[in-house]
């Protein structure tokens, strides 16, 4: 098996290698290529096509929902079953490769016997493989403060940086905000008046529990201000962002 990947970079000028693979292959003989998909590259995919190449589309899964629900079909088709909550900690521990998280998920299976849950998981895997500023953001608006420093501190020693963090700060406090009087709304109708998406719609909506409009001002205030000192207001920008997820936090309790 001959594997190209990032078949999108391969140069026009290497059609002329690979065209008698493509053509006429060798019967033990199987060449993947493997595109990011768009205009870039694409006579390779055309030479592919009119060889009459087998075509898998494999769109990338952007929503959390999405990649568990991957897990989760990955986990029944090696036999199993899978408990939400360990569903999550995978996710969370192996990251959002696909070919891993099927990979490990079928491994899981095997070495549980079937029934995967939360022990088998912390087992086998432990530690958060990726962190984005919207995953300190998601826990600081549900008031889970240990779980927010956690994330900004692992966020922080792989390299996001702390303007990019702030950022989704500001958007998860800006969500909840939009949707607080409507917690119990249709996100469907609820996305067109909003200008959100409608699953952004649905996250914010449970993130809104526990919320008021005093706490959601002051929270709005915080985040203002933490945008001014992570571009150079303050000494120290990973402070200002610990500082701030404390006071938004501190905010769900206000009035």
């Amino acid at each position: 098996m001959l594997v190209i990947r990032a078949a999108q970079d391969v140069k026009t000028a290497a059609l002329g290698t690979l065209a008698p693979f493509l053509e006429q292959p060798a019967d033990d003989t199987t060449l993947v290529l493997q595109h990011a998909g768009g205009a870039r590259g694409k006579a390779l995919l055309e030479a592919a096509r009119r060889a009459g190449a087998r075509e898998v589309a494999c769109g990338r899964l952007t929503r959390l929902e999405d990649r568990l629900g991957f897990v989760r079909a990955e986990v029944r088709r090696a036999g199993g079953t899978i408990a939400p909550a360990a569903a999550a900690a995978l996710l969370e521990a192996v990251g959002g490769d696909l070919r891993e998280l099927a990979a490990v998920s079928a491994q899981l299976v095997s070495d549980a016997g079937g029934r995967v849950d939360m022990k088998i998981v912390a087992d086998f895997h432990r530690g958060c493989a990726e962190v984005s500023g919207y995953t300190v953001s998601d826990r600081v608006v549900v008031g889970d403060l240990a779980g927010a420093l956690e994330a900004l501190r692992w966020a922080l020693s792989i390299g996001v940086a702390p303007v990019v963090i702030a950022d989704a700060l500001a958007d998860g406090v800006r969500s909840v905000a939009r949707v607080a009087d409507a917690r119990r709304g249709n996100p469907y109708e609820l996305a067109a008046q909003v200008g959100m998406p409608p699953w952004k719609v649905k996250r914010a909506q449970s993130q809104a529990r526990g919320w008021d409009e005093p706490g959601l001002r002051h929270a709005l205030a915080v985040v203002a201000e933490l945008n001014a000192e992570v571009k150079g207001a303050a000494a120290a920008p990973e402070f200002a962002l610990e500082r701030a997820i404390g006071r938004i936090v501190a905010s769900r309790t206000i009035g």
